[in-house]
């Protein structure tokens, strides 16, 4: 019977006089879990924060490093990068040079067992051009090979020099009192050789163009060639007017 009671008790929504302690226990404890959830997320989110503040301070100060380093190569001369790969090949040929001679070695026999056999042909065939095209080094030196190239295709008319030497003596190799101006006509066929020759000189000089080194490390900044020309014409009247607007909106610091 007592059973019976406490079960329609039960089904009234009388709470039970034994269990009724253990829902008190889970009103209270649900408090205290919010609040250290709360605690929880609050943590992760100043941890989250004191990363980013981190990272900030870590790209600011990486930021004026690389604005330093920028700020000395623009003050170094227009060919530091080749000036610098030339002194270090020359320090490395002096180590080298100390090596060898610290072994008893010939430091020219010892760099020619390392060149391969391929350079090695590049650079016979190379010594072996009549006028070969070593690099430019100043106007003086490409005027004389202008020179002697244009020279060398000239073929003397041996018959000519006799008769004049016969017909001069030694008149014909003038010296410095020697009055040359109206003396000499030059004939029809020599004038139509240097005419013939300069019209060459002139076609060859219209194919001619010069061969302008390419940078992947430049920036891209042309649609296509027309427009990559127009860039560097003006890079070239307006750049130094131009280049801090340009680095501060390279930085993200232009106001």
């Amino acid at each position: 019977m007592a059973a019976a009671e406490v079960s329609a008790l039960g089904g009234l929504g009388v709470p039970d006089p034994d269990g009724g302690g253990s829902s008190g226990s889970e009103d209270e404890a649900r408090p205290g879990t919010a609040a250290a959830a709360a605690a929880q997320k609050r943590e992760e989110r100043l941890r989250k924060f004191r990363e980013l503040h981190m990272k900030r301070n870590e790209a600011r100060k990486l930021n004026h490093q690389e604005v330093v380093e920028e700020d000395k190569r623009l003050k170094l001369p227009a060919n530091w990068e080749a000036k610098k790969a030339r002194l270090e090949w020359e320090l490395k040929v002096e180590e080298k040079k100390k090596e060898c001679a610290a072994r008893g070695e010939d430091y020219e026999r010892v760099k020619l067992l390392e060149i391969s056999a391929e350079d090695a042909e590049r650079w016979e065939r190379k010594k072996k051009r009549k006028n070969p095209d070593l690099g430019f080094s100043d106007y003086a030196a490409a005027q004389l090979r202008q020179y002697q190239r244009l020279t060398r295709q000239i073929k003397p008319d041996l018959e000519q020099y006799e008769k004049l030497k016969e017909q001069y003596g030694e008149a014909l190799y003038p010296t410095s009192d020697s009055l040359l101006h109206g003396t000499h006509v030059p004939s029809k066929e020599g004038v139509d050789r240097m005419v013939a020759d300069l019209e060459k000189q002139i076609e060859k000089r219209e194919k001619y163009s010069r061969r302008r080194p390419y940078n992947d490390d430049a920036d891209i900044d042309y649609i296509n060639e027309r427009n990559a020309k127009f860039n560097k014409k003006a890079e070239r009247f307006y750049g130094k007017y131009t280049a801090e607007i340009k680095q501060n909106l390279e930085r993200g610091t232009a106001v």
